[in-house]
């Protein structure tokens, strides 16, 4: 089916546009590009119009870091529930992380979770391989085989490697295999039993705290260890204003070191906790103001790279408990866009730096054929409107779980559309 979207603000940096535009898609494919009423009438006859007037209209978003719980954990999400969050959101691209039941840690796994994603999701789905066997640290996985299975970089995801002898393996394999290495960067023995920020909050609380140098010193062994092996590290959810820095020192040496953030970092500060709402529990925690603050800077000044949901969905009884026992993690998918668009109310950020962090970036540090709109390639887009106000509403979600902290925040920005190679996927009344 051909599909016209006539009269958007078409922001692709990937191609440096950022006009009014119409789109035509046939075939699943960016057909035509041009100024609204320029594409000739007969190759749009036919076409369903979708009217993009004062709306955005993007390449569909690209989030590295999601949990679909699929194998093991399907009472928290499946693959198939998680992929209609992300269309939900805007997100057309999505890599799912290895920490499922059992592991995805060999091709077995890899295999099951592709064929499930490509018989029940409506979006693209990615796979990241586990680095260590069980992500137990102690041995390599079998990385050559994952990379021909299909995963696109390793990671032992919430399992920090702490041994510093395998992580400079992983790093000298991942180099031969051109894959990157994600790291959820913390030193275990500086944050066990820890509950959320280590800080004032926290004291006052009552509950133990993680500090800030559990993140900040394992970025900066990964950068170490990286020095001397020439692989690519990627620092996931960065938290930490120290570890904003050594990022940043990091790329002014030429290191191949890339981050990404969570919008809940840049949104909430360890206040969040005071009320011990479960939903503020997260790993790395919310931290204060200061750290906030870096990551803004980060984002301003090109260190961050990217912005990823680390979408992790748990089951009411997964939260409905004492602070300190409650399971690690938030839901994000469908809250992050209007989450970002305060970045640019706040002039952070623009909104072309917006759909960059969102897409053209994450597709170059992923090497993904994705994340641009050029006249012959896939027709994953996401339509949306920058200017909507509404309260985010849980019960809405398409996620089979509800753990945000934003219930009821008003925020401004939804996606109305979002297409999947020339398929409407979602819009804003389904």
């Amino acid at each position: 089916m051909k599909i016209l979207i006539s009269n958007g603000r078409l922001i692709d940096p990937a191609n440096q546009r950022d006009e009014i535009s119409d789109i035509l898609i046939d075939k699943g494919k960016i057909a035509a590009i041009a100024k609204p009423g320029r594409i000739p009438k007969q190759d749009t006859d036919g076409a369903k119009v979708i009217d993009a007037t004062d709306q955005i209209v993007a390449p569909g978003f690209i989030d590295m870091h999601v949990h679909f719980r699929e194998p093991g954990f399907e009472y928290k999400e499946t693959i198939e529930t998680g992929c209609q969050s992300a269309a939900a959101g805007g997100f057309t691209t999505v890599a799912m992380m290895p920490n499922t039941h059992p592991v995805n840690d060999n091709r077995s796994v890899t295999e099951f979770m592709l064929s499930q994603a490509k018989a029940h999701g409506v979006v693209n789905v990615l796979s990241i391989g586990a680095v260590s066997v069980g992500l137990q640290g102690e041995k390599l996985t079998d990385m050559g085989d994952l990379k021909t299975a299909g995963v696109v970089a390793y990671s032992d995801d919430g399992h920090p490697v702490m041994n510093n002898e395998l992580m400079r393996r992983a790093l000298e394999y991942s180099k031969m295999f051109d894959l990157p290495i994600i790291q959820h960067c913390e030193v275990l023995d500086l944050t066990a039993g820890g509950c959320m920020n280590e800080s004032r909050v926290s004291t006052e609380l009552g509950l133990k705290g993680m500090p800030t140098e559990g993140e900040d010193i394992m970025v900066y062994r990964d950068i170490a260890l990286l020095e001397k092996t020439g692989g690519r590290v990627h620092v996931a959810h960065i938290s930490s204003a120290q570890s904003v820095d050594l990022v940043r020192q990091a790329k002014a040496k030429g290191l191949a070191v890339t981050c990404e953030v969570a919008p809940h970092h840049f949104s909430l500060t360890d206040e969040a906790v005071r009320g011990y709402d479960t939903n503020s529990k997260m790993s790395p925690p919310l931290r204060e103001q200061k750290d906030v603050a870096a990551i803004k800077q980060g984002l301003q000044d090109g260190t961050i790279d990217m912005i990823a949901t680390d979408h992790a969905p748990h089951d009411l009884a997964d939260k409905q408990m004492d602070y300190q026992s409650a399971c690690f993690g938030i839901v994000g998918l469908e809250t992050a866009l209007p989450l970002t668009l305060k970045l640019i109310d706040e002039k952070v950020i623009t909104l072309p730096q917006m759909v960059a962090l969102f897409t053209a970036q994450p597709a170059e540090i992923f090497k993904l054929d994705k994340g641009n709109l050029a006249v012959g390639k896939d027709a994953d887009v996401v339509v949306f409107d920058p200017q909507v106000e509404y309260n985010i509403d849980v019960q809405k979600f398409k996620s089979k779980s509800k753990n945000s902290p934003f219930h009821g925040w008003p925020v401004k920005g939804r996606v109305t559309h979002t297409l999947v190679m020339g398929k409407i996927v979602h819009t804003s009344n389904s």
